[in-house]
């Protein structure tokens, strides 16, 4: 048996998971208009895609294969020149654009190497509103180049004259450096007995994002899994409680995980049966659990303040 630091909080499976909660997975043929909403399905997203209505998603989210060699538990994507990654992309993301409602709002996630693969795709499909870069503050240094550390989020919509946003659900609460007052009283900041904060609006720069580690509870064995503080930025800025949120690549299951603890309904796809099994454990979590790491009282609080 692993032995394992009592500090060590990370996610795994067991067999008796796998016996016990591949019930809980619908099958792509098993899809009905009625019963994929909530659900983890396990398949390749392609055929499953196929079986889905059209326009019943209010926000989806995808975290895709990044262009890089990559193991995936079972299943390894193997890094290809930019115009074949591009050909790759094009034989599913139209796809995906099809299952976004008329004000829908989409996420595409990327790193460096393939960020430009995925505007050219993404522009064909949805008008781009902007682009985040968020800090991913983890990993080896490079002794050759510039160690990475940022990866890319495109946001995209529809129709850019009708969609969800939602600034006060992501504002930022940050510890005030220089308190300014107007006659005595304080200037757009407040004073408890925690100390002087002012809630400020986000930019497209997020460096108050901690990565999944090994002794907090939302990390799992998946080997790219995106923080739910992160999907929580982008589920309350572009989605409402009761909006339908779709990941067509859930990978452990963070976006269901998310939408659950803030209200929303989810669908996810996912061809690898261990990582599903994954994310119906972490749902099943999330249903005693409901806490986000960094996000407090209805605000986000900036890394390291609290």
């Amino acid at each position: 048996m692993e032995n394992k630091s009592s500090r060590n909080k990370t996610l795994k499976v067991s067999e008796e998971d796998v016996k016990f909660y591949s019930e809980k997975l619908l099958l792509a043929d098993d899809i009905s208009p009625s019963n994929y909403i909530n659900k983890t399905i396990l398949g390749n997203t392609l055929a499953v895609l196929e079986k889905l209505p059209d326009e019943f998603a209010d926000l989806i989210i995808i975290d895709p294969p990044y262009n890089l060699t990559k193991d995936f538990n079972k299943i390894k994507f193997k890094s290809l020149p930019n115009s074949e990654y591009i050909e790759y992309l094009t034989t599913w993301f139209p796809q995906v654009c099809k299952k976004l409602k008329s004000t829908g709002s989409l996420y595409l996630c990327g790193d460096w190497k393939c960020t430009a693969a995925l505007q050219t795709v993404l522009e064909k499909e949805l008008t781009i509103l902007n682009r985040i870069t968020w800090q991913r503050e983890k990993g080896r240094g490079a002794k050759a180049n510039w160690k990475n550390s940022m990866e890319d989020i495109w946001f995209a919509v529809k129709n850019p004259k009708k969609y969800t946003f939602n600034i006060n659900a992501v504002k930022i609460k940050r510890k005030v450096l220089a308190p300014y007052r107007v006659n005595g009283v304080p200037k757009d900041w407040e004073e408890s007995d925690k100390g002087k904060f002012r809630k400020t609006y986000p930019s497209n720069f997020w460096d108050d994002i901690t990565v999944p580690f090994w002794s907090m509870l939302e990390n799992t064995i998946h080997p790219t899994q995106k923080p739910e503080k992160l999907i929580a930025k982008l589920i309350l800025a572009s989605s409402k409680e009761g909006d339908i949120v779709f990941d067509p690549f859930l990978g452990s299951g963070t976006t269901s995980v998310v939408a659950k603890k803030l209200n929303r309904n989810y669908c996810g796809i996912e061809i690898d049966k261990e990582y599903a099994v994954l994310a119906e454990k972490r749902l099943e979590l999330a249903s005693s659990n409901k806490k986000i790491q960094g996000y407090e009282d209805g605000v986000f609080w900036e890394r390291n303040t609290r």
